[in-house]
């Protein structure tokens, strides 16, 4: 390796060893400290199985890259760097592309567009997975920026308020999905009282092959979906099945020693009550609900 001069296109650092292709053979160099070319991607993970897969693909497709260890800083303060998307969402690092063994080529292609993006976002898109802990995931001109999973409905909205106040952008557009229709409806109330844009995406496609509780990665589905835009608030009516499925988790929540009555239930889902407060009722009355 010559001293000063990066790699050829298709090398990739790995921590701080140099894997170059070398007449069908894999030689190893010793990288010596030198600054990650711009446009290098980098791999941030704690996954071994992804971090190979990732620096395979991109050593394939020639690539420039950099493995680092999972919670080291970014070579370059505005890299681009890929991780899992868990790791992504409980990192306060700009710049993270979540992606899944199975989605490599995609989360790739991802980086690649994020790393080379400048100015204003045309579209920004928000997807909602609603549920009791919501999903966001946010794309800029379909390019996904980032994924969460938030704790309610007010701090999701928040968030979409944080988010559209750094992101410099031509529109946006909130894209909640139909899976849950009470806290989706309030997530959609909620969204017009602050004056955004608001639209309601058929859920049916978006969860096949998600694992249980990945609703961050629903959201990121939902959010590349046109949906059928919502103009007026709607009236919060509960379910059946959703007053159920709250008693359900009540019973879960309190170690099977509660179960809050449908009133109760039924608050938990329109917002008045969280579950911690309604299980306080429901012990102050002296009940069990059953």
């Amino acid at each position: 390796m010559r001293s000063g001069r990066y790699p050829p296109d298709g090398a990739c650092f790995a921590g701080r060893t140099l894997l170059t292709a070398n007449t069908g053979s894999t030689t190893l160099e010793i990288w010596r400290g030198l600054p990650s070319p711009v446009g290098t991607l980098v791999v941030r993970t704690s996954d071994f199985r992804l971090a190979y897969r990732l620096l395979a693909a991109m050593k394939r497709k020639r690539i420039p890259c950099v493995q680092i260890p999972h919670d080291a800083p970014l070579p370059e303060p505005q890299g681009i760097w890929l991780a899992t998307p868990e790791e992504v969402a409980e990192s306060n690092l700009p710049g993270g592309v979540g992606c899944t063994v199975e989605e490599v080529e995609l989360g790739i292609e991802q980086a690649q567009r994020l790393a080379n993006w400048h100015g204003p976002v045309s579209l920004l898109a928000f997807g909602i997975d609603p549920g009791p802990r919501p999903g966001l995931a946010w794309l800029g001109d379909g390019l996904l920026l980032g994924v969460e999973q938030l704790e309610g409905i007010d701090e999701t909205v928040d968030r979409i308020g944080d988010l559209l106040r750094t992101i410099e952008h031509e529109r946006a557009v909130v894209r909640i999905g139909d899976g849950s229709p009470t806290i989706g409806t309030r997530l959609a109330n909620v969204s017009l009282t602050r004056g955004l844009e608001v639209e309601r995406v058929d859920e049916s496609t978006t969860s096949a092959g998600t694992p249980r509780h990945q609703h961050h990665v629903s959201a990121a589905r939902i959010a590349q979906l046109e949906g059928v835009p919502v103009r007026d608030r709607r009236p919060v009516r509960p379910t059946p099945g959703e007053v159920r499925e709250i008693q359900d988790r009540s019973r879960q929540q309190s170690g099977g020693r509660l179960t809050l009555p449908g009133e109760l239930a039924q608050a938990v889902a329109v917002g008045r009550l969280s579950m911690t407060e309604a299980l306080d009722e429901q012990r102050r009355r002296g009940g069990n609900g059953r």
